[in-house]
């Protein structure tokens, strides 16, 4: 998080098909072969190219099906009608916006703590997301789950988290909404936060037990927190529903850290996987050589 950011329409067969041969279909009203996976830009990925509405056209016609905007809940409703629209046009997928994001000047809310208020405050934020995610006909929102309280044991805060995302859960299951909790790191940018790995994520879903309430896995808050990706995901993957790609360190396009995307794209497909993946990182060189860049970074990934 904390970009100014962002399913996939292909089915499991398709993917699978796709790692054993090129893409054949073309984007609407493009030149570039469609992407095989649900990779999503944001706005100022191709900051170049103009307003929110070219840069979607733009990454359309690269091949790209899917976009994510963290910020479209703060939008006016003509701009989310708008955006709704034009990614309807191109075919493309809406990928998660944010709907409920802690304050981090003063680490709250804690939902896990003792003050109702906060847990108030963040259901009222899920039922004002709702109308957000119908006009923009998404189906995830991202939730994090606040910060830790430092004088209370980590089980009673576990607790009170599952049961607020049970209230949550009853809000939004009815209207076909998934909330996709986000683990952040704490080494690097968000100390104090409750949500720390995907494991941890896991187990709070788990608890929930609903189809409204899973995981986003940003694989690169978990590669400095805890590593070990690959088996972290198959060991918790009935629970995420969601995936954020960025590299480390830098948090830049796929290519420049230390992750091997391939490998990680070659398990997506064994999966079977049909979601979004959010390109949730900046681009590691300015203008639209840094754009170029990006592209070709997601296509070599692509084509593992």
């Amino acid at each position: 998080m904390n970009l100014s950011r962002r399913s996939l329409l292909a089915s499991g067969a398709a993917a699978a098909a796709a790692a054993a041969a090129p893409v054949a279909a073309r984007a609407a009203g493009g030149n570039a072969a469609r992407f095989s996976l649900g990779y999503a830009p944001h706005e100022g990925s191709f900051a170049s190219r103009g307003d929110r509405l070219e840069q979607i056209a733009y990454a359309a016609d690269q091949g790209f099906i899917a976009w994510e905007d963290n910020e479209a809940a703060g939008r006016s409703i003509a701009e989310q009608t708008a955006m709704a629209r034009a990614l309807r046009q191109r075919g493309m997928t809406m990928g998660v916006f944010v709907a409920s994001m802690p304050r981090w000047g003063d680490f709250r809310p804690q939902l896990g703590g003792d003050d109702d208020a906060d847990r108030a405050a963040f259901l009222a934020d899920i039922r004002a997301s709702i109308e957000v995610a119908k006009r923009l006909n998404a189906k995830w929102m991202t939730v994090v789950p606040g910060f830790l309280d430092r004088r209370l044991p980590l089980e009673i805060q576990t607790g009170r988290i599952v049961d607020t995302m049970r209230r949550a859960a009853e809000i939004v299951e009815p209207h076909g909404l998934v909330m996709v909790m986000e683990p952040l790191n704490t080494l690097v940018n968000h100390p104090g936060v409750f949500l720390r790995t995907v494991p941890q994520g896991f187990a709070v879903a788990k608890g929930v037990d609903s189809p409204a309430v899973k995981v986003l896995a940003d694989l690169y808050h978990e590669q400095i927190q805890a590593g070990n990706l690959i088996a972290t995901m198959d060991t918790c993957w009935d629970e995420i529903a969601y995936l954020q790609f960025g590299d480390n360190p830098g948090r830049d396009e796929p290519g420049t850290g230390e992750i091997n995307y391939r490998n990680v794209v070659r398990w997506l497909r064994a999966r079977n996987f049909a979601g979004v993946i959010g390109m949730e990182h900046g681009n590691s060189v300015d203008g639209r050589t840094g754009e170029e860049r990006l592209v070709a970074a997601y296509r070599a990934i692509d084509a593992a």
